[in-house]
Order: C-alpha cells, then sequence, then structure tokens
C-alpha cells in the first residue's frame, strides 16, 4: 500500500469529474486518476479546501454520526481496479472493535478527507491505472512559472485524450 493524497479534482474532455491521488512519498512520479460523479467531487472539493456548507453534506453526517458512536475513520483503501472499476475499503473501529467495510473511493475519500484519516492505494492499482505525473508543484524555486505552464498544458492534452476505458484490464 501507497499512503496518497488528493491532488486535485479535473474534468476529462467529456465533463467527468475526475480525482488525483499522489503518493505522499516526494519520489513519486505518478498520480492515480479515478472518476468520480459530481456529487462525490463537490463533497471532496469541500472538505480538502475546508469549506464549511450551509447544511451538512451526506458525509458530514457520516462523519457525525461515527463521532455519535464515539468511532473513527482509522484509514482508506483503494484496493483493487476490476474492468475498470475501482474497489475501496474503509476501516472503521468503533467500541465494538475494527470492522473493515466495502464503499466506492470517492464516497471512502470523501469521508476520508472529512475525518482526517489516511488514504492509501493498493501498489498493484497505481501500477495499473497510474500515469505519469505532470501537474504537481515543484519544490520552492525549482520551476519557472512557463515551466508550471507548460506541465498544466501537458496535462490537459493529456485528459483530452485519454478514455476511461484505457483502464479497463
Amino acid at each position: 500500500m501507497v499512503q496518497v493524497r488528493v491532488l486535485g479534482v479535473a474534468l476529462d474532455p467529456a465533463q467527468q469529474h475526475v480525482i488525483l491521488l499522489k503518493p505522499v512519498d516526494a519520489l513519486s512520479d505518478r498520480v492515480l486518476p479515478v472518476w468520480i460523479g459530481s456529487q462525490e467531487a463537490t463533497s471532496i472539493l469541500v472538505a480538502v479546501e475546508g469549506v464549511a456548507p450551509p447544511r451538512p453534506l451526506a458525509h458530514d453526517l457520516m462523519v457525525r454520526l461515527l463521532d455519535a458512536t464515539d468511532a473513527t475513520v482509522d484509514r482508506v483503501e483503494v484496493t483493487r481496479i476490476d474492468d475498470g472499476t475501482f474497489y475501496a475499503e474503509i476501516t472503521v473501529t468503533a467500541l465494538t472493535g475494527s470492522r473493515v467495510i466495502d464503499a466506492r473511493p470517492s464516497d471512502a475519500i470523501a469521508l476520508a478527507s472529512r475525518a482526517g484519516a489516511p488514504i492509501f492505494v493498493a501498489d498493484d492499482v497505481l501500477a495499473e491505472a497510474g500515469i505519469p505525473d505532470t501537474v504537481s508543484e515543484a519544490p520552492e524555486g525549482a520551476e519557472t512559472p512557463e515551466a508550471a505552464e507548460q506541465r498544466v498544458a501537458e496535462f490537459r492534452e493529456f485528459l483530452d485524450d485519454i478514455d476511461p476505458d484505457d483502464f479497463r484490464g
């Protein structure tokens, strides 16, 4: 398993939302794109950016329910990819012990983002569906604005040419 962070959410040419997961290890040169729905994209962005919605979203409610029952989200794992579909698990600990719950990656990531839980991706998933990282920021002073614009343009070109079916086994 590789620990990741949410790098961002983008739109592909078909106007489908893609969440980009980046390994926390600074040595990695890959990101994992996972296609998600628009509501899940909004929920993840709200959590990652620390915005307080006027009314609780579904994932906010989940965190409140867990808090009310003295349960915690320990970790989220994107465990496998099967025929282009990603699968995830949420590990929750309550007074009765730990449980692993099957979940869609988008819901698991939205929950982890709110609960402050670490997110992991199976090595096999990153190897199969990961793409070259052309959008992460370089260390301070290591890249000119022109070079950064070039990387963003390259990533946009990549998104223009990519199809979710490319990730089907």
